[in-house]
């Protein structure tokens, strides 16, 4: 064991994780100057080899980045070491965020800032939407696979399956593409699993929710939550506001919107919800469940690397996982834009439903969208610039 490599994990992990604003590319890059130009522990190629693995698992993107470098460069113990030094920051960051939301959130002078900041969050989304989707979406296979999720989506599909059913057909379908009666026999059985009407939405729980049950339900979603990390906000609306009723829409996105405030990895995000459902102890169990399976997959995966890269199978499926998980953040996208801008088409005549929209709000949220597509501005700035907007509508108006 070499103590000094240890060390420098420890000195370049806890400084990324402490100023690591911006997402999983800034992230990466952050990783790519430090561990390649500035200490050389890796090559370009084994960088990039590294970036290509990520992409075949679960999990948040830059965490497993971080993973990797540690196992490579001091082994099981750097593994664990390097990946709890990039989180750790972000997570009690985001704990203490939790801790003052429960204790004032309520309170009227806390409530401008939010009013803000939600449609600050909801422009980030959309803006990540955006970028990943050009990226995604490389064939017209591909978007056909990301229709067919989402609407599969809209109406019932558990998240999981849709987005492992359409990672299947990506690799089936962009493998035979010259066999065109199986692949549309591929897309209709896809489609077919589109349940014919949605389920009314439960009410909100009362009672608590078990420790075990919380970290289990972070668990398979750090099992199964492929691509940006923004995809996880897809699971957390299906499932804990939608199925469970363990948390409402507006708690989901105050969570969101403390995640963006903080460095790291937006899988701080279930510390938060975790503290929110069940205190510190929920904070804890949400973050190991969420975080271990990524330290798992790395510790399998990172020798099979070379294998993986080459097979064209692989591949396909890559893509495809890719494209379904940007369906997935299109759908809960529209379904935040409702909650945070107001709108409401029902009981309103017919072409007046426009005037149900909170339009400072959609102003906000426009101005935000626009800045960061344009100038790429930080997503923190985004969220502290409307949380100055929230707080100045309403002393002035």
């Amino acid at each position: 064991m070499n103590l000094s490599h240890l060390f420098e994990l420890v000195k370049v992990f806890l400084k990324l994780g402490v100023i690591g604003f911006g997402g999983p590319a800034a992230h990466i890059a952050m990783m790519e100057d430090e561990v390649v130009h500035r200490r050389q522990w890796l090559t370009q190629e084994q960088f990039l080899d590294l970036v290509g693995a990520t992409n075949l698992i679960p999990g948040p993107n830059s965490t497993e980045m971080a993973i990797h470098i540690g196992y490579i460069y001091a082994g099981g113990l750097g593994l664990i070491v390097a990946g709890t030094c990039f989180v750790v920051p972000a997570v009690l960051m985001t704990a203490a965020l939790a801790w003052g939301y429960v204790q004032f959130g309520e309170l009227p002078q806390v409530y401008p800032w939010l009013y803000g900041i939600k449609p600050a969050v909801l422009a980030v989304i959309f803006t990540a939407l955006w970028r990943l989707g050009k990226k995604a979406v490389k064939s017209r296979e591909l978007l056909m696979i990301a229709i067919a999720t989402g609407i599969a989506v809209w109406f019932g599909v558990n998240e999981v399956v849709a987005l492992l059913l359409g990672g299947l057909l990506g690799a089936v379908w962009l493998n035979w593409r010259d066999q065109p009666t199986l692949s549309a026999w591929l897309l209709g059985l896809t489609l077919s699993q589109t349940p014919s009407n949605v389920s009314p939405v439960p009410p909100l729980t009362i009672e608590p929710v078990p420790l075990w049950k919380l970290g289990l339900f972070f668990l398979k979603v750090g099992s199964v939550l492929y691509g940006s990390g923004y995809v996880l906000i897809a699971f957390l609306q299906g499932q804990l506001v939608d199925e469970f009723g363990w948390l409402t829409q507006q708690q989901l996105l105050d969570a969101v919107a403390m995640g963006q405030v903080t460095p790291g990895p937006l899988l701080t995000t279930a510390t938060f919800i975790g503290y929110v459902i069940g205190g510190f102890p929920g904070a804890i169990v949400s973050t190991l469940g969420i975080t271990l399976p990524s330290f798992l997959f790395v510790l399998i995966l990172n020798p099979w690397i070379p294998r993986l890269r080459s097979r064209k199978w692989t591949s396909a499926f890559l893509d495809a996982i890719n494209v379904s998980a940007v369906a997935l953040m299109a759908v809960v996208t529209v379904q935040l834009a409702v909650t945070t801008l107001g709108i409401n088409f029902i009981g309103m005549p017919l072409g007046t439903a426009l005037l149900g929209i909170d339009w400072i709000a959609a102003c906000i949220a426009a101005i935000a969208a626009i800045v960061a597509l344009v100038w790429r501005i930080n997503a923190a700035w985004l969220v502290f610039g409307g949380a100055i907007a929230g707080w100045l509508v309403n002393h002035l108006l």
